[in-house]
């Protein structure tokens, strides 16, 4: 089992670590939770959300550099802002 709160601390430099790119755009994500099996969850804000490049940012960007700092996640997905 992964240590959340680790993993989430690591996550967190990684969205910092792209923001600037994110919010030049319009858009911005937030981290939601870190599950027990490795996947992290985010939450994507602004021009992110309605963005058809926001999966491949999401895949090629911040799960690329998160994969780097934090080897234990298993994957990087989107949750619904419901």
């Amino acid at each position: 089992m992964i240590n959340k709160e680790e993993v989430s601390k690591k996550v967190e430099e990684a969205i910092e670590q792209l923001r600037p790119f994110l919010e030049a755009d319009g858009g911005n994500m937030e981290l939601v939770d870190v599950t027990h099996e490795g996947v992290v969850q985010v939450r994507l804000l602004g021009a992110c959300r309605d963005c058809s490049m926001s999966e491949m940012t999401m895949k090629a960007g911040l799960e690329e550099a998160i994969k780097k700092v934090a080897p234990e996640v298993v994957r990087v997905e989107a949750v619904d802002n419901n």
